[in-house]
């Protein structure tokens, strides 16, 4: 009996502790619950698709030692009905996806429970599912009446669908506006988003405000939506005409510049809208001020006036369509300007002797001014009938200026018309000066010049001469001879330089210094060098000088060009011959008779003559002394003039005798030298 007492306790506390932990179980699984049960997309909200998707947190006991599971779910009808049976989830989550509710639109409840690790199920909770994808009807929208002005925004009322709406109700409506491309007001084909409903305000939110719209027709498409965002099967439409602007009013008639005399003009208007048909007092009219009087208006698109008198007149010009726009508030302005006098014409009191040559008359006018693109100089020999010829002629600032080329002229007198135009299109012409003497000019106007050259690098000998008239004289008899007689000079040898010089001088004799003379060389038919020009200036007694380049024979000019003061002056051309260069060596000064041949090798000079593919023919000539030379044969030079030929010795005649050798370049046509020969080579036979 003893014994039985301490395990009589020993039972009494193993069962008071299964009875604490089936507590604590109980506890635990009574905290297993979702914790913020929530619908994606909003539990307040209507959907229009009837998948939906819940989200939950994890209970905290969940993370104490008392997971979860597996999850529990079950779906009510709105009686309470259960339409989807209770469901496990044999895994731990927080998210149910697919969560299909029946077709039938309506407000379905989701319930859900928590199973923890020995199958006790937690507290339920539960959540709303709305579901509705019925269609609204449809919406119409209202136009305002008449046109809606440009300055105001257009306004449509919205009327209701009509028939029974949609479980969800009416959110809005949604609105678009466009010229008629035909544009949807929402994107989708069965709904819109919150975004795309305009007016979110319930079936009774119908006055939509489009704004101030630009001129024109506007298409306005409405869609009615339900609360679950989904749209009517069909838009209904209206059109909105906005008459923005006033009318365009245009003014023709007015010249941009100057005018010459009365001007005709007509201000007309245009309204491609509301239109500018005459209908009475109150109707579109169009209106001209001219130079700030009275205005005259006329009813209808158009006024037309006539604008007289000189100098600038000052029009503004309106008009008023039939929808009431008004273009008095930005009236369009224009000046027309009338000149009726002519412009002054008349050429410079006097020529400027450092240029005699310009021909220069002023254009003056009060009013519209000179015109600086139009005018012309012009002359002819003086009381002759001819036409005037017109001279190349520059306009600038009111001036007229011509250059008379007057060294291709005869002497004579010649006489000048100026003719000016100022802005108006008024023309004036004149062959007076300022102070009303005729413009006439004796011809030759500038000095004359002389130029005189040769061949010879010689300096003249003018300066050393006395001032003597009958030594002047003589002075330029021995420059003449000098230098004119120089063309017949023998032809220059290949390769080397001649000089040329001579003198400019006018025709008194005295010297024109510091002036540029032009020598030209004009090279000949075969020659591939183009003309040369070398420029030269004279020195203090008129003389100049130069050394012409070694190359082909050619003809030589000098020429003086002129200047403002001096006439052009051009001296004979001549011409300078210039020989062919040749040259040959032979491979021995003597030669075996019968033995190896003497070999003999040159090359033609081709100093700007290129050589044609054939080559170049070349004669070989000998000679005894104190006999003839004789050709013993004709060879071509290669493409690069060089020549060679091989000659034997085989007459024993020859032993002992000294022969003469050369080449003899032969003149040809196309081959810009004269002929020539080498120098002779000696060869003794042996």
């Amino acid at each position: 009996m003893r014994r039985s007492a301490p395990i009589l306790v020993s039972l009494a506390t193993a069962l008071l502790t299964l009875l604490l932990a089936g507590a604590a179980v109980a506890d635990q699984a009574a905290q297993l619950r979702p914790i913020d049960l929530r619908v994606f997309g909003g539990e307040d909200a209507w959907h229009a698709d009837n998948d939906f998707r819940l989200d939950w947190d994890r209970p905290p006991v969940a993370d104490q030692g008392f997971p979860v599971l597996a999850v529990d779910f079950r779906i009510r009808n709105a009686a309470g009905q259960v339409v989807l049976p209770e469901t496990r989830l044999p895994w731990e989550t927080t998210q149910i996806e697919n969560l299909r509710v029946p077709t039938a639109p309506g407000v379905y409840v989701a319930d859900v429970w928590l199973v923890g690790p020995g199958g006790q199920r937690g507290p339920q909770v539960s959540a709303a599912l709305r579901f509705d994808d019925v269609r609204p009807g449809t919406a119409q929208p209202l136009p305002p009446a008449g046109w809606v002005a440009g300055n105001t925004a257009a306004v449509v009322r919205i009327a209701p669908p009509a028939g029974p709406q949609p479980i969800s109700g009416i959110r809005g409506y949604a609105v678009s506006v466009d010229r008629g491309a035909a544009s949807a007001p929402c994107a989708g084909s069965d709904r819109c988003s919150l975004a795309e409903t305009d007016l979110r305000g319930g079936i009774s939110d119908d006055r939509a405000s489009l704004g101030v719209l630009p001129e024109g027709l506007h298409v306005v498409r409405a869609l009615s939506v339900s609360g679950s965002g989904m749209r009517s099967a069909q838009a209904g439409s209206t059109v909105v005409r906005v008459d923005a602007t006033r009318p365009e009013v245009t003014l023709s008639g007015a010249p941009r510049g100057w005018a010459n005399g009365p001007v005709r003009v007509q201000v007309r208007a245009t309204d491609h809208l509301s239109g500018m048909a005459p209908s009475g007092p109150s109707g579109p009219y169009t209106a001209l001020t001219i130079d700030g009087g009275v205005p005259r208006v006329e009813p209808g698109d158009a006024t037309t006036a006539v604008v007289s008198g000189e100098g600038a007149h000052r029009l503004a010009f309106y008009a008023r369509d039939d929808a009431g726009n008004v273009g008095a508030e930005s009236p369009g302005l224009a000046t027309v300007r009338i000149d009726e006098t002519p412009p002054l014409v008349a050429f410079t009191t006097a020529q400027d002797p450092g240029e005699p040559e310009r021909i220069e008359a002023t254009i003056s006018d009060p009013l519209s001014g000179p015109d600086p693109t139009r005018g012309s100089i012009a002359m002819r020999p003086a009381g002759s009938h001819q036409r005037f010829v017109p001279l190349p002629t520059t306009v600038s600032g009111g001036r007229l200026v011509a250059r008379w080329s007057s060294d291709s002229f005869p002497a004579g007198t010649y006489e000048f018309k100026a003719t000016g135009y100022d802005l108006a299109g008024n023309v004036t012409g004149s062959e007076r000066r300022a102070g009303g003497a005729r413009f006439v000019l004796a011809n030759p106007l500038k000095r004359q010049t002389e130029i005189v050259a040769g061949f010879g690098a010689k300096r003249l000998i003018w300066q050393r001469c006395s001032r003597q008239a009958d030594e002047r004289r003589r002075c330029r008899r021995e420059e003449i001879e000098s230098f004119a007689g120089r063309p017949k000079l023998r032809a220059v040898p290949y390769g080397r330089t001649i000089g040329y010089a001579g003198r400019l001088a006018s025709t008194s004799g005295s010297p024109l210094s510091d002036l540029p003379v032009e020598v030209v060389e004009t090279f000949a038919a075969g020659a591939d060098l183009p003309r040369r020009t070398t420029v030269v200036q004279t020195t203090s007694d008129g003389t100049f000088a130069t050394r012409l380049l070694p190359g082909p024979s050619r003809q030589v000019e000098v020429r003086f060009a002129g200047n403002r003061t001096l006439t052009h002056a051009a001296a004979p051309g001549v011409r300078l011959d210039v020989l062919g260069g040749v040259r040959m060596h032979a491979s021995s000064a003597s030669a075996r008779i019968g033995g190896a041949p003497l070999v003999f090798r040159g090359r033609v000079g081709d100093l700007g003559a290129p050589i044609p593919p054939g080559g170049r023919p070349v004669e070989l000539q000998f000679r005894i002394p104190g006999g003839e030379w004789s050709e013993f044969r004709t060879v071509q030079t290669d493409a690069h003039s060089r020549f060679r030929y091989a000659y034997s010795f085989s007459d024993d005649d020859s032993r002992g005798i000294r022969f003469q050798f050369r080449a003899y370049a032969p003149a040809e046509d196309g081959w810009p030298y004269e002929p020539a020969f080498s120098r002779p080579l000696f060869v003794t036979g042996r």
